[in-house]
């Protein structure tokens, strides 16, 4: 079903809201003083997005931003208690570990759910380490006189829980989003058996090729595999999307696929790539995509992976587009209108409900689905 077929469906049984009155001053600047909107009782029960925040354990499947105070203030904002933060090599770890050292009252690093509830009965945000790419490994494994066993029990001491395999180009474990058919290597094999080994969160699609994890999904018999930041490829042809096929596999696991506000995910492709700049679209296209996988595979499978990049210096206009191609992206630093930082996060809540999703179905998104599958994958 593409984007045109799925919207035209969607108006007909009433899940596409219309967005007049509701964009205004849901810009990039978030003053203080900023309401959020409320949702009529006839549509949400009477409910509040910032009512239903406080009473829920908000997660963010997926926050790539520098680790400041500056950060902190700005999840408290929004009314999420902890977040996926993408970690580097043993130096962003001692940094990450020495900041948490100075905030000890507001932060934690968590190794398990019991770790994130724990965090938020005592008031602190807390933070689950990934990796977006195992190039850290190195390639001694697969030489010819190394050891088949990599490092990555090191890094699991050091508080390390959820791996993608490879960031959109192939690496020794398999392709990346941009060789979609390039499948899992014997490197790769090896890797995915070491995570579940250790219990950690194998996550799958997005950067990482759709045969890749494909083939990760299929051998590993039976545990929950995450997609923890993607798209939805039938809504917009993206590189940096997946597939109704990849989503119903995460789905069949009992993973969980979070969706990012990335707008050039939502709108870029082959057919508008020529541009340098495309339309900026609103929170209401992003809650589309919930919308869709809901329908596609259930609520339960579906999470906030906002993907925010604040305090990163990344120079987008100095891409390397002989690899990276402008039908991926332009300017991945451009989010939707009304969700262009983490302290707008209810915003999404305040779409949701609009669209007649129950608030039971919003705390599922906002933290329930998440808490679920990481307690499956890593125990209790």
């Amino acid at each position: 079903m593409n984007r045109r077929d799925f919207m035209r469906q969607a108006a007909l049984v009433g899940a596409t809201a219309s967005i007049s009155g509701i964009s205004d001053g849901w810009g990039a600047s978030f003053p203080p003083s900023s309401v959020f909107p409320r949702v009529s009782g006839q549509e949400a029960g009477g409910s509040d997005p910032l009512a239903i925040h406080k009473s829920t354990l908000v997660f963010d499947g997926l926050i790539p931003a520098a680790l400041t105070e500056a950060f902190l203030a700005e999840l408290r904002k929004g009314g999420v208690d902890g977040w996926h933060a993408t970690i580097g090599g043993v130096q962003a770890f001692a940094d990450a570990h020495n900041f948490i050292d100075q905030h000890p009252h507001e932060l934690v690093v968590a190794r398990s759910v019991r770790d994130i509830r724990d965090a938020n009965r005592e008031g602190k945000l807390s933070m689950v380490f990934g990796w977006q790419g195992a190039d850290v490994l190195g390639d001694g494994q697969n030489s010819r006189f190394g050891s088949p066993k990599t490092a990555l029990r090191a890094y699991y001491e050091l508080g390390l829980r959820i791996i993608l395999p490879v960031y959109n180009v192939a690496n020794i474990f398999g392709g990346g989003c941009l060789e979609p058919e390039m499948g899992l290597t014997r490197a790769g094999r090896r890797l995915v058996e070491e995570i579940h080994g250790l219990n950690m969160v194998l996550d799958v699609g997005g950067h990482t090729g759709e045969q890749t994890s494909l083939d990760a999904i299929e051998m590993s018999a039976g545990r929950v595999v995450m997609c923890t930041h993607s798209n939805v490829k039938s809504l917009n042809d993206n590189p940096r999307c997946v597939s109704d096929r990849l989503i119903e596999a995460v789905a069949r696991t009992g993973g969980v696929i979070g969706l990012t506000p990335v707008n050039d995910f939502l709108v870029r492709n082959r057919t508008n790539a020529h541009l340098d700049e495309i339309p900026q679209v609103t929170v209401e296209e992003y809650v589309d995509q919930f919308d869709y996988v809901r329908k596609l595979v259930g609520v339960d499978h579906i999470s906030l992976a906002s993907d925010f990049v604040v305090g990163r210096n990344i120079d987008y206009g100095n891409v390397n587009r002989s690899i990276f191609p402008r039908a991926m992206f332009v300017d991945a630093s451009i989010f939707v209108k009304g969700y262009e930082n983490v302290a707008e996060t209810p915003h999404v809540t305040a779409a949701l409900l609009r669209r007649g999703w129950s608030v039971p179905d919003v705390r599922k998104v906002l933290g329930e689905n998440l808490l679920r599958a990481y307690e499956q994958i890593w125990g209790a």
